[in-house]
């Protein structure tokens, strides 16, 4: 554990400073500075001897996380960091991506601000790589068999490097023209920059992972080809199908996608020639939906020099305070003030679109929407409460509906479950010998810790179908539950 009358004596939950607003958004570094070491160590030992530690059950990957806040509070910042990549393959990406479900399981959080379990993570991970502590580890003998891994998000990323090290040849293949999937172009640069990605994969291909970007499965290689040259397959495509919103004036110019935007965005940030460009400068922005995805639209917007910004979501404004029907340690639906809207912009809830209004010319000009009310559990605007919001680009952050599922299903014979993802066993496998899916492919949209979770469970599930056994861990089962080799 770690300091023993820590949570007595630091009761404040303390996080970095953030650069001011007036300077971030006129870059695309990240928004938070490094935290100071007396800082750090001080939140670390807020860790309590809790017994129980309900933060291993928030967790998908198990973190061992008392433990790496022990090593930090005593300051053995290398023991910390081997603790930590013990059960996590990318620290410095859950440490700023995911959105902790372990903070909301944290024991302190009954009475008093959860530890921040999450910069706590970022730090020792950070700390790795600027200490030179982060070394290929390449296997200590080939198997001689072969893994292609379809997709090179964090499932996809996570299983690749489990399968190296357990001896196999494994390649990745990306259709976009550089590997990481969303992280690299579907999360803006102000919550990761792009090079500490990059670190992460020189790591893999030291260790010899070998990346295929620009390759499109069942296109420019087939389902069947890529059978036929590789002993085993692991699909770790994501859910890249976005929910559209069919109503009236959705053929405007002016409405896009949120990843067709971001995806955009991010290829313009990183020196790229973007053919159709689409940009919020001098534009009144309204951005539809709520989450993560729509908060990195609002911060990209802001950079980009939007006129206005004003974010849209049809339900109820959640609390402020953990729900009764979410007691501890449930993860709690609460309303969240992330880095983006503090940069600016108005946020409205109980708001449905029925209309996208059109100007002279064929583009976008106005939402019409109207209160929402709640009809028989259904949400549905409002008779007579219509108005017009201005808008010159609407951004639809809607969520997502499924993995692409046409070649897949035609050429490999995967079904599609209800919830429109890939259907699997308990092993991960789907009903095509060899062919394994994993993360949000075969749960469907999810968080990073999850995706990765599935990455390495997928990959002791390939190891063992190839090997007979397998020495790797298994975090997950595609049922949300652990089991055991």
């Amino acid at each position: 554990m770690a300091d023993p009358t820590g949570f007595l004596k630091t009761t404040e939950r303390e996080l970095p400073k953030r650069r001011p607003v007036p300077v971030r958004i006129m870059d695309w570094k990240e928004v938070y500075e490094r935290q100071d070491r007396d800082q750090l160590q001080r939140q670390a030992g807020r860790c309590m001897d809790c017994g129980i530690p309900f933060c291993h059950q928030g967790c998908p990957l198990g973190n061992l996380i008392p433990e790496w806040n022990d090593l930090t509070w005593k300051g053995d910042a290398r023991a910390a960091s081997d603790r930590l990549h013990a059960t996590n393959n990318f620290p410095e990406l859950t440490g700023r991506l995911c959105p902790a479900p372990c903070e909301s399981a944290c024991v302190l959080g009954i009475n008093q601000p959860a530890v921040t379990i999450k910069q706590v993570e970022v730090s020792i991970a950070d700390q790795a790589f600027d200490s030179g502590w982060i070394d290929a580890q390449p296997p200590e003998r080939l198997t001689g068999k072969t893994v292609a891994v379809v997709g090179s998000g964090p499932a996809g990323l996570a299983a690749a490097q489990q399968l190296t090290r357990a001896g196999h040849t494994v390649a990745v293949y990306e259709r976009d023209d550089r590997i990481g999937g969303l992280l690299r172009y579907g999360i803006p640069d102000f919550k990761l920059e792009k090079q500490i990605l990059d670190k992460r994969l020189k790591q893999m291909r030291e260790e010899g992972t070998r990346f295929r970007p620009g390759v499109s499965i069942g296109t420019d290689i087939t389902w069947d080809e890529l059978r036929a040259r590789f002993d085993a397959v692991v699909v770790a495509t994501g859910t890249p199908v976005a929910r559209n919103l069919d109503i009236p004036g959705r053929e405007l110019d002016g409405i896009h996608l949120a990843m067709d935007y971001l995806v955009r965005a991010n290829h313009a940030v990183a020196g790229d020639d973007v053919a159709n460009p689409i940009s919020a400068t001098g534009k009144h922005v309204v951005v539809l939906g709520g989450g993560d995805t729509g908060s990195d639209c609002i911060g990209t917007a802001h950079r980009q020099g939007a006129a206005s910004v004003t974010n849209l979501a049809i339900g109820r404004k959640p609390s402020a305070m953990r729900p009764e029907h979410q007691p501890w340690p449930m993860t709690p639906t609460v309303f969240e003030v992330q880095t983006s809207h503090e940069e600016g912009g108005e946020r409205e809830y109980l708001v449905s679109t029925v209309e996208f209004v059109s100007d002279d010319a064929g583009a976008v000009r106005a939402l019409r929407v109207a209160e929402t009310e709640y009809l028989d559990g259904r949400r549905v605007p409002k008779a007579g409460t219509e108005y017009e919001i201005p808008a010159d680009l609407v951004l639809l952050a809607l969520g997502f509906t499924g993995p692409e599922t046409d070649t897949e299903h035609e050429q490999l014979g995967l079904a599609v479950s209800d919830h429109g993802a890939f259907e699997r066993s308990a092993d991960y496998q789907t009903a095509t010998p060899g062919v394994f899916v994993a993360g949000d492919a075969g749960r469907g949209q999810s968080l990073i810790v999850w995706a990765i979770a599935e990455g390495r469970s997928a990959a002791a599930a390939v190891d063992r179908y190839l090997e007979g056994e397998s020495e790797l861990p298994w975090p997950v089962a595609p049922t949300d539950r652990p089991i055991a080799l």
